[in-house]
């Protein structure tokens, strides 16, 4: 007994420690999508694309309280692609650091709601900061630092209050201080330095801070008085030189300052009124004396310019005998070409845009003297300038014309609204998808925004969105370059494959369409703004070798014109309120993904002519049934011979019953979608098993072949 007795310790204690290293299943679902996500790196030891449990197999980087992932660090592995989005669903994660790799792109709106730190430094992010942050109670530290996120920092620190050390340095932050900075009440370090800020720092001179450092910006205004005892930074910017102004009467400066303090209890006395005691500060009077000389010295200086513009105008008319049409107000000077009456734009107004203005004494130069040198040349206004996308590959046509054997009929795999694509293979052997967009789509403005439309394009980067190659845009021609999925399209699998073509099995179906939804709650959820698709359907969900789904078109709303607009109303995908109003939202969108849903389920087109009257509509004839599991029974592709899990194929149904629903209100965000779906296959336990291999009560077979996982 007295040897057993530490047998049975030891055996008891390694039981408990395999019961709390079962990780939670949402934790492993973020973690494995994060994975994912990151390319699935080598250095990631022991982390799995497939499920897994990374707190009892210590994961690296992963650290975990029970059952529970509670810290994630990352920092310095050399690290790309994304970081998921599912991380929202970490709820227990309060240290989330993958600082210093090469992720790129936008920082993923969803993040561990309540992190403590979040260290997103030296990333390459792009975009802005997501709005998920503000509402980040718990937040004590956060550290965007060294990224190349840009635009006017959202005013979102209101619900921060925890919030202590904030880093913001050296990124592309333009504009003004939010106002919601003067919330931070626990702020004590602040780096902010190596921007583009404008305006002044007052926002900030009431914050119990230590460390302020502000420096090569572009802020104005005077230096608060409350940043002389702090370790303050701020070479580089342009700051008032001499004591800050007075504040307005009745009330008091502030402490520290250049103006006399208040003493204790004492207010200031009104103009006028007698009292005991001397009065502190400056007099009512002496502030109207400062006022009074300052509008009188603006006014001198008013009458003085006015004065000069008078005898420049006179000195104009004596040397120009003929009439000058107005001058074009600046900003028409930079609008495009297209747009612009050039006969209309008078010469003087061209030059303003390449020579500096003359010296304001200077009036020996008439509009004369400069048309002599420009009269005999034609007047151009400046195009508006494209900046070409750094991630995507600039083609010539006669490359493109080679890979393509001259767009060959051959080569032809695809054909949309926007144009028809081709099968490219270039000399090295590397296969891609062109693009060819018809002419009668990119015509006018949408011409000259093409480089723009195609740098929109480059940046959607997301493992379920088609990746853009490169473009061409030569001699009257745009094409965009995609890789090439042999797979072809969802349709195809669907609607178009013989009798000795294999149907897609259970489990794929629902891959894909997590896959799709994963997508679109990128393009939702993610990009910032929202990217708004406008034509989710089966023919533009392709699929690679592996059956993975590619969302393609996407960022191309803007060159489907209104007649193809309506001619998608008709396809059965469109909802109800775009075929009332022609307008489209993200929920539009949701709704559309529902109807594919519906195609994966049935394997029937969204509309079809060829069926009964009752039943060309497919969400009209299939949303009754959705929760009927009989009539659900019946509603299943043929296609599958009877191979799913029924629970499965039920929850499946109600997904498409909240997708498809007629107010658009009531439709679930994309992110919602994709957990109800993740739920799906965990129950389901897919990622692992054939149908075959699960309990037999959730299987309907009609023979005794199991489907092979794709």
């Amino acid at each position: 007994m007295a040897v057993l007795a530490p047998l049975v310790f030891i055996f008891l204690v390694l039981g408990l420690n395999s019961i709390n290293g079962d990780t939670d299943p949402s934790d492993v679902s973020a973690l494995v999508a994060m994975y994912q996500s990151m390319n699935s790196p080598g250095q990631l030891t022991k982390w799995s694309s497939s499920g897994g449990d990374p707190c009892g197999d210590n994961w690296k980087g992963v650290t975990c309280s029970g059952a529970r992932v509670t810290e994630i660090k990352l920092s310095s592995l050399g690290l790309s692609g994304g970081i998921g989005f599912q991380l929202s669903s970490l709820t227990s994660v309060t240290d989330f650091d993958v600082s210093n790799n090469n992720f790129g792109n936008q920082i993923p709106y969803s993040l561990p709601p309540n992190v403590q730190r979040l260290n997103l430094a030296g990333c390459g992010y792009t975009g802005s900061l997501p709005y998920s942050i503000s509402q980040m109670a718990s937040l004590r530290y956060l550290n965007v630092a060294h990224n190349q996120i840009s635009g006017q920092l959202p005013d979102m620190f209101g619900q921060l209050p925890s919030l202590s050390n904030l880093d913001l340095s050296s990124n592309l932050f333009t504009g003004d201080l939010p106002q919601s900075f003067s919330l931070l009440s626990s702020a004590n370090n602040m780096y902010l330095q190596n921007n583009q800020f404008t305006g002044s720092i007052d926002v900030l001179a009431n914050l119990p801070l230590k460390t302020l450092n502000v420096a090569n910006n572009k802020f104005t205004g005077w230096i608060p008085s409350q940043f002389r005892n702090i370790n303050f930074l701020n070479d580089g910017n342009s700051w008032n030189s001499g004591p800050a102004p007075p504040p307005p009467p009745g009330i008091p400066a502030p402490e520290g300052g250049g103006q006399t303090r208040q003493p204790s209890g004492i207010t200031p006395s009104a103009s006028g009124s007698s009292g005991g005691g001397k009065k502190s500060g400056i007099s009512g009077g002496a502030i109207a004396g400062i006022v009074i000389s300052i509008l009188i010295v603006a006014a001198f200086i008013v009458f003085i310019l006015l004065k000069r513009r008078s005898k420049k105008s006179t000195d104009i008319e004596k040397t120009e005998p003929r009439s000058l049409p107005p001058v074009p107000p600046q900003q028409d000077s930079i609008q495009d070409s297209s747009m612009v009456n050039t006969k209309a734009v008078d010469p003087p107004a061209v030059i303003n845009l390449n020579l500096k203005p003359p010296p304001m004494d200077d009036n020996n130069i008439s509009f004369d003297d400069i048309d002599n040198d420009f009269t005999a040349k034609p007047i151009v206004v400046p195009k508006k300038q494209s900046v070409a996308p750094p991630d995507a590959t600039s083609y010539s046509i006669a490359d493109l014309q080679i890979a393509t054997d001259s767009f060959n009929g051959d080569n032809l795999i695809g054909e949309g609204s926007i144009g028809r694509v081709f099968r490219a293979q270039f000399e090295d052997g590397k296969v891609v998808a062109v693009k060819k967009i018809k002419p009668s789509v990119l015509h006018g403005q949408l011409s000259e925004d093409f480089i723009d439309i195609v740098s929109d394009v480059s940046r959607l980067r997301h493992p379920n969105v088609t990746e853009l190659v490169g473009y061409c845009s030569e001699y009257g021609q745009h094409l965009l370059v995609y890789e090439f999925l042999k797979n072809g399209s969802l349709y195809d699998f669907l609607h178009l494959l013989d009798e000795y073509s294999k149907p897609l099995i259970w489990n794929s179906r629902v891959k894909i369409a997590l896959g799709t939804a994963r997508a679109l709650e990128y393009l939702h959820e993610v990009c910032s703004p929202s990217v708004i698709h406008k034509n989710i359907k089966s023919a533009n969900i392709l699929l690679d070798s592996e059956l993975n789904p590619h969302l393609s078109d996407c960022g191309l709303a803007r060159l489907v014109s209104d007649a193809d607009q309506e001619e998608n109303v008709g396809s059965g995908y469109s909802a109800p309120e775009v075929s009332m109003s022609g307008q489209y939202t993200i929920k539009s969108d949701v709704y559309s993904f529902g109807v594919t849903m519906l195609e994966l389920l049935t394997g029937r087109k969204p509309f079809d002519s060829s069926r009964t009257r009752a039943e060309q509509s497919l969400v009209q004839w299939a949303t009754p049934q959705l929760h009927d599991i009989d009539a659900l029974a019946k509603m299943v592709d043929p296609a599958l011979k009877g191979l799913y899990p029924v629970k499965s194929l039920s929850r499946f149904a109600d997904v498409i019953a909240l997708c498809v629903q007629a107010e658009p209100e009531f439709r679930p965000p994309m992110s919602e979608v994709v957990e109800a779906l993740v739920r799906l296959v965990q129950r389901a336990n897919m990622s692992k098993r054939t149908v075959s291999l699960e309990q037999g009560s959730a299987v309907r077979a009609r023979d005794q072949d199991s489907p092979r996982e794709s």
